[in-house]
């Protein structure tokens, strides 16, 4: 049982709403940041994608954390977190799942746990994040297509959501409820040093808990990085999860000796950053 106090998040759902990630979300993201080789294996729940099964085809689901859940019984859970969020009511639900289990979850944040990810965060009975790392909190974020009064019918909706990632915060935190909005009223990204402070986390990482060839791939896009981020804005698009998986995979194609090793070539790279560079200034 939580060693903490915790609300429950309303969970519901509607038709006609598509969940989204800004690209200021987007370019902070580094996709190849991971735990050291002793975070991965045993008692560890991997938040490492968008959250909702609308994005990538590894994207982070309820149904898979409770599976996790499940397999790991009544011990003790680390869930270590680098996502740029994704579905927020897909995150309330997991979060929930977090919440309820009966043994100790420990949260890790290895880089960034943006929007839902860090109301998953938020469910730990203690929470550590990298120093480097960032949260970032906001009002929900959602797409829909209507006229004038749909879209108020909308917004009214999306208040009492906004009102339940307060409640979560402030439980964390302390922080009272007005300062709570306000700070998600202009989307606040918050430092691991900051998180601590605040009461959005409880201590510091150590630094060897984060692989350092993320430091490497920070400097520039990976294969898997583009391809992540490319699947993300196609997905912005409207283009369904089975085509985008297509068009990722015959990114990968032949040049370079790229059909041996399994990798795109540099001619690969060339052309997935491309295609990321003109999606994102669309």
């Amino acid at each position: 049982m939580s060693i903490r106090e915790l609300p429950k998040a309303r969970l519901t759902s509607r038709q006609g709403l598509q969940s989204a990630i800004s690209d200021a979300v987007l370019q902070r993201w580094n996709p190849d940041l991971q735990a050291s080789s002793e975070e991965t294996d045993g008692n560890v729940i991997s938040i490492l994608d968008p959250i909702g099964d609308n994005w990538l085809s590894e994207a982070v689901t309820a149904k898979g954390v409770a599976r996790r859940l499940e397999g790991l019984g009544d011990n003790d859970v680390v869930v270590t977190i680098n996502s740029p969020g994704g579905d927020f009511f897909e995150g309330l639900a997991i979060y929930n799942l977090l919440r309820e289990h009966k043994a100790k979850v420990t949260v890790k944040v290895l880089g960034l746990a943006a929007s839902a990810a860090s109301i998953i965060a938020m469910a730990a009975d203690e929470i550590q994040v990298g120093r480097a790392a960032f949260l970032m909190i906001h009002n929900t974020w959602v797409c829909a297509c209507g006229d004038r009064h749909a879209f108020a019918d909308v917004a009214e909706w999306l208040e009492a959501f906004d009102k339940s990632a307060v409640s979560i915060y402030a439980a964390r935190t302390g922080i009272k409820a007005a300062d709570l909005h306000a700070m998600l009223d202009k989307e606040t990204w918050i430092s691991g040093e900051k998180a601590v402070q605040q009461g959005f986390a409880d201590t510091l990482l150590s630094s060897d808990e984060v692989d350092s060839k993320a430091e490497i791939a920070a400097q520039s896009l990976s294969a898997n990085a583009a391809q992540k981020q490319l699947d993300v804005l196609l997905a912005r698009l409207g283009i369904p999860r089975s085509n985008r998986r297509t068009l990722c995979a015959a990114l990968k194609g032949s040049k370079s000796g790229a059909a041996s090793s399994g990798m795109p070539g540099a001619a690969d790279m060339a052309g997935v950053q491309g295609i990321l560079a003109k999606l994102q200034s669309m």
